[in-house]
């Protein structure tokens, strides 16, 4: 199969600031989504009467983030050869998951009937495709914006955003459920629709710019190395996974003579330290190089995750919980750059879905052991 260069082939001397943070934004609606998703999707199987179907839906949940990511990767590979650029698949999905969002809202309103109640389940489940679908592809946009040694500073933007959205997480179920969940979808669906629009837009007159001056195109014979990528975002995963399932009330039983707090504030903290220390990281990951801080930064959380799991002293968990907010900040930072970096010119987006597969397997496996009760 003949391969040329697309409209993504540009030299980027300096961070695209304005595509960046149209990135940044659209992510941060993202995280807001799945909030959203976590905090009704229990509440709306048990309000129609569906909560039999509890473990089916938590297994193809499962499926879809695995197996979406590298399927929309692989359209968005498809479109910047086709078409220049992978906008499209981004734009199809942002429109898709919109549509979802105010589809489930109107579904909420009409309080639907016995036979119109069963459309939920199906857009639940459309609601997850429609999330995969343009994830990915968006995310991989960011070596557009970036030059090459200076991913970490850029991942750091965007790691900020998601973990301070993440550390307001109580406030915003609060504001959720205070404003009920038609307005909730109604107002998410509005926040994807815009953030990628905006996104689209400034990408757009990136690719436009006739000032933009073209590379040389030259053949990547680099081999993108598959099975390296899923670990890469298989180790993000169990930290990540780890962290929201059973750091909250380990944390709380192990430091309730030291910090006498709740499991979610504990949680809070950790996030928000994560977010403060993100761009003093990057600085450092730019200097030590990605792949070296995700081998430390792994191994270093690794050992934090045992000892938080396995002592029961406080002043032990306060060290490990040092160990793992630093060690989890650099491993947030570094491990999609690197992902990108061992991916081959032209399979950049299947490699940042297959990347986001591994990051959806350990929550996988642990909300499927949840809900057999383990």
């Amino acid at each position: 199969m003949e391969k040329t260069a697309s409209a993504e082939n540009v030299r980027i001397d300096q961070i695209e600031w304005k595509q960046l943070w149209s990135l940044a934004a659209l992510y941060g609606s993202i995280v807001i989504g799945w909030i959203t998703y976590h905090n009704y999707q229990p509440k709306l199987l048990v309000q129609f009467n569906f909560t039999q179907y509890s473990f089916l839906l938590v297994i193809v949940q499962g499926i879809i983030l695995i197996a979406t990511p590298p399927v929309a990767g692989k359209f968005g590979d498809r479109f910047r050869f086709r078409q220049g650029h992978r906008l499209p698949i981004i734009s199809s999905g942002i429109s898709f998951a919109a549509m979802v969002f105010m589809a489930v809202a109107f579904t909420l309103m009409s309080s639907p009937g016995e036979t119109l109640r069963w459309i939920l389940p199906f857009l639940i489940v459309l609601w997850l495709v429609a999330m995969s679908i343009f994830t990915s592809p968006a995310l991989s946009t960011l070596e557009l914006f970036t030059p090459i040694d200076q991913l970490p500073r850029a991942m750091a933007i965007l790691t900020i955003v998601a973990n301070l959205v993440y550390s307001l997480e109580p406030v915003i179920v609060d504001l959720i459920d205070y404003l009920g969940a038609p307005i909730t979808f109604i107002i998410g669906g509005l926040a994807v629709f815009v953030s990628g629009y905006a996104l689209r837009k400034n990408s757009m007159n990136l690719f436009n710019s006739g000032s933009q001056q073209k590379t040389d195109f030259k053949l990547d014979t680099q081999r993108s190395n598959y099975g390296y990528i899923f670990l890469l975002g298989t180790g993000l995963g169990i930290s990540t996974t780890l962290l929201f399932n059973y750091f909250p009330s380990i944390l709380e039983s192990n430091l309730a003579d030291i910090l006498p707090w709740e499991g979610k504030w504990l949680l809070v903290l950790v996030l928000f330290s994560t977010a403060v220390l993100s761009l003093p990281a990057s600085s450092w990951i730019s200097t030590l190089g990605v792949s070296n801080s995700f081998g430390w930064s792994l191994a270093i959380n690794l050992l934090s995750i045992a000892i938080i799991f396995f002592t029961g002293s406080g002043i032990v968990t306060v060290l490990a919980i040092i160990m793992f907010t630093l060690s989890f900040t650099v491993l947030s930072i570094s491990s999609l750059p690197l992902a990108i970096e061992r991916a081959n010119y032209f399979e950049k987006v299947f490699c940042v879905g297959i990347f986001f597969s591994g990051v959806a397997l350990p929550d996988g496996i642990v909300e499927s052991l949840q809900a057999l009760g383990y």
